[in-house]
């Protein structure tokens, strides 16, 4: 069999990755990383998501990605009616993929969670085709957990998350950044976003959801950021407020997707949730970061655990969202501000090695062919 960058004999057909995971950005963007690269070694690649969810705007943008829906439920933590109906969705989107994965006949299935990946690795189980799992956070979440049984392999971001990972399946590979995340433009992105050179620009993410906690912490503070920082607010769907358009230095953006590398690369600093992806990325792009994870009460606490890890290594400041007062905000801002040269050389330490190669390498070894 060749290896993961032999070329393909012009006679044989390319071999097949099915990819799948959704519900958030958070679930799609390592998929997004990993597709480029094994198109460009021979790969061809199909997905499988939900029929609505996030996950089919983001792969719609990829070049020759077929996308394949499937009915799914959502895996609650809490009582909700749905329960009630979920699991019967679930069951049919075992039996879509089973029957769609049995007319594909991919090598492998990659996975990136989230709740629409658990009918898809059911269905390559049944029609035993290898799976290869992706965790990106600290501990696994629901649906790898559920899906970890029937896969060869876990690849996992974090080192700590081994212990979590039964049966010896874990394999650490760091952190998956796309590539084009590596490429952006400073110029370009003051210019897109019409600001100034001169000043520093304070990024604000709150996830592909947007967070209106943080988006009300920073509409509050503007007159005090706007004295030292320009504002590039990606405040989520819907959470556009038309009273701040005309504020000095301050730009709002429901969600962009090719300016992103460029808005990155003009970005001085970044207050962000603690999705474990968007934090690795920023750490590659070696950009200090005002955490502000999900609390318990709206998660299960991997983002709390995310973001404890890199405070201990130095790449960051943490508030806990119970905290988030307008004072405790500036405060923790004014401290990342002033130490960013130091975070910065941490960060530079840090050598993360070649993961989208070791995972390309992995899939191609479990490949049924």
């Amino acid at each position: 069999m060749p290896n993961a960058t032999s070329p393909r004999p012009p006679d044989e057909k390319p071999r097949r990755i099915l990819f799948t995971g959704g519900g958030s950005a958070g679930h799609v963007t390592v998929n997004l990383a990993l597709i480029p690269l094994l198109q460009d070694q021979g790969w061809d690649a199909v997905y499988m998501g939900s029929s609505g969810g996030i996950e089919k705007q983001l792969i719609a943008r990829l070049r020759d990605v077929d996308y394949y829906p499937i009915s799914t439920g959502k895996l609650r933590r809490y009582l909700d009616v749905q329960n009630v109906k979920d699991p019967f969705r679930v069951m049919k989107g075992v039996f879509q993929a089973y029957r769609t994965i049995r007319k594909l006949r991919p090598d492998v299935v990659f996975s990136k969670g989230g709740f629409v990946s658990v009918p898809v690795v059911l269905g390559a189980w049944l029609n035993r085709v290898p799976v290869i799992i992706h965790e990106s956070d600290l501990t696994p979440g629901l649906a790898n957990r559920i899906a970890n049984p029937f896969a060869r392999k876990v690849c996992v971001t974090f080192g700590e998350t081994a212990a979590h990972i039964k049966g010896g399946k874990a394999v650490h590979v760091g952190p998956i950044v796309r590539r084009e995340l590596l490429r952006g433009s400073a110029v370009k992105g003051l210019q897109w976003s019409k600001l100034l050179p001169g000043k520093p620009v304070l990024l604000v993410m709150g996830g592909s959801l947007g967070s209106k906690r943080i988006n009300d912490a920073i509409r509050r503070n503007l007159p005090e950021l706007t004295k030292t920082f320009q504002l590039i607010h990606l405040c989520g769907k819907g959470e556009l407020d038309d009273r701040y358009a005309k504020v000095k230095g301050y730009r709002q953006y429901e969600y962009v997707h090719d300016e992103l590398p460029d808005l990155l690369a003009c970005s001085e600093l970044v207050v962000s949730r603690a999705g474990s992806n968007s934090i690795f990325e920023f750490l590659a792009l070696r950009k200090p970061m005002l955490l502000i994870p999900l609390s318990k009460e709206a998660s299960r606490g991997d983002q709390i655990l995310n973001a404890e890890s890199f405070r201990k290594a130095g790449f960051c400041e943490v508030l806990q969202e119970e905290e988030l007062t307008d004072e405790a905000f500036l405060a923790a801002l004014g401290r990342l501000y002033a130490e960013r040269d130091a975070v910065r050389a941490r960060m530079r330490q840090r050598d993360a090695g070649d993961p989208a190669g070791s995972i390309a390498a992995l899939i191609a070894s479990a490949s049924r062919r």
